[in-house]
């Protein structure tokens, strides 16, 4: 696996990787930047909800559950100081759908926690990380 980035101008950045896709990288004006793209620790985050949300959402489907709707929500606490690291990280898994079984849930969620998720195993050796979720029942 392989990423690149590539400067466009002041603090603006394209990223890319082996699938072909790429992202703007930005910064926020406060510290010379555009405000023109993803900040570096923000994709962080959307790596770690996007890591889990694909394994949690293939655990229910093989569970049968009949989920509607889906979302994963990742909320960080940073450093005071610089490097402004991650000091607390919390994952919420929204669940919307049908007669959806809160242990199956919670046992998709462990899984990808302890099993499958990297973008999870590699961010907890560095920062606590809580879950929780919620079911939203649908008529």
């Amino acid at each position: 696996m392989q990423a690149t980035v590539t400067w466009d101008h002041g603090l603006t950045f394209s990223g890319s990787a082996d699938t072909g896709f790429t992202v703007p990288l930005g910064a926020e004006r406060s510290v010379g930047g555009d405000e023109d793209g993803f900040r570096p620790l923000e994709l962080m985050l959307i790596s770690l909800a996007g890591c889990t949300a694909m394994d949690v959402i293939s655990i229910l489907t093989k569970k049968r559950q009949d989920v509607t709707g889906f979302n994963v929500q990742v909320d960080a606490e940073r450093a005071e100081e610089h490097p402004r690291v991650f000091t607390a990280i919390t994952v919420v898994y929204t669940v919307r759908g049908r007669n959806i079984d809160p242990v199956a849930v919670e046992r998709a969620i462990d899984l990808s926690e302890t099993r499958y998720c990297p973008a999870q195993a590699m961010l907890v050796q560095a920062v606590p990380i809580r879950h929780t979720f919620r079911i939203e029942e649908e008529a």
